[in-house]
């Protein structure tokens, strides 16, 4: 193995891209119709690309306890309620610049494994990578490995896209947004992580002997980092100058602290994944019709009579 500064793409990176470049088959991740529509809408594939950092992610804390810094007491459960201040993807200046720089490690992560597999896709000269998938993968002691893969293709015109896109979704479904007369410009992540104090009214709608109830404090923690991370979303989406933004995943991490004994918060990461779209004509119609429905008869035998 040979050194390397941690800037550009890996040795094990470049020697799989000189091996790409030299000829031979491209290898690609797309299944056979997306693959085949992709070409009718004149992109060929370029290769296979890939992009990974593995980060380690030191606990920050949070400035203490999650009972105080709510803004005072809410209906839900008559307890502190969570407010808006505790999204600190938000940007909010608060007691929870803990999660801040947790949320910053993750934001990390994500756009170094994509944009380390976008330099795999100039690299071939490719234009965009289509089908992308992510992984997270915990390696224990706070280290986490982020990937980026997938397929990328280069255009067959002279006129070329000027920017690298990326999207998650598949070959069929960009070949249908191209006919729309809609362009991918880059896959987006958007997430939140926000922090509930396990109140009386929460510790007593979920232990062993409330029954079958709702508990409120964890509803209402839940959606809220859920409605944040969709706004964050949209945020970055609307950064890449996109005119529209397609959501194809949203996950939920939940997880206890304690802080004190027998005192515990309980902690919610929520991450949203989709494609930043950019619209490249302007008419009500799209550039390209729907094929023709072919009738099954011989147009040249008269109804009725066999041919």
């Amino acid at each position: 193995m040979s050194d390397w500064d941690g800037q550009g793409l890996p040795p094990a990176a470049r020697a799989r891209m000189e091996r790409g470049r030299a000829g031979g088959p491209a290898g690609s991740l797309l299944s056979v119709s997306g693959q085949a529509a992709l070409e009718g809408c004149g992109f060929s594939v370029a290769g296979e690309v890939m992009g990974c950092i593995v980060h380690h992610i030191g606990w920050q804390g949070f400035g203490g306890c999650g009972y105080g810094g709510y803004g005072g007491y809410g209906a839900l459960g008559g307890g502190y309620v969570l407010g808006p201040a505790t999204a600190v993807t938000s940007g909010a200046s608060n007691a929870w610049v803990g999660f801040g720089a947790y949320a910053e490690a993750l934001y990390h992560g994500y756009d170094t494994a994509l944009l380390r597999m976008l330099y795999e896709c100039r690299d071939l000269g490719a234009d965009g990578v289509v089908g992308v998938q992510l992984q997270v993968t915990s390696m224990g002691e706070g280290n986490r490995e982020f990937l980026a893969y997938g397929t990328a293709v280069r255009a067959h015109s002279a006129s070329r896209p000027a920017n690298l896109f990326s999207t998650q979704l598949p070959g069929n479904d960009v070949a249908k947004l191209l006919h729309g007369g809609w362009v991918p410009v880059s896959l987006c992540v958007g997430l939140s992580v926000a922090v509930r104090h396990d109140d009386w009214a929460t510790l007593s709608q979920a232990s062993a002997w409330s029954g079958n109830t709702e508990v409120s404090g964890y509803t209402q923690l839940v959606n809220h980092v859920r409605a944040d991370a969709r706004q964050q979303f949209h945020r970055r989406s609307s950064g890449y100058g996109a005119d529209a933004a397609i959501m194809s995943s949203m996950s939920l991490s939940v997880w206890e602290q304690e802080v004190a004994e027998n005192h515990r918060d309980h902690v919610a990461l929520a991450t949203v994944l989709g494609t930043a779209i950019a619209r490249f004509h302007s008419e009500e119609k799209a550039p390209t019709a729907s094929l023709s429905v072919l009738p099954m008869t011989n147009p040249r035998v008269p109804t009725g009579r066999k041919p």
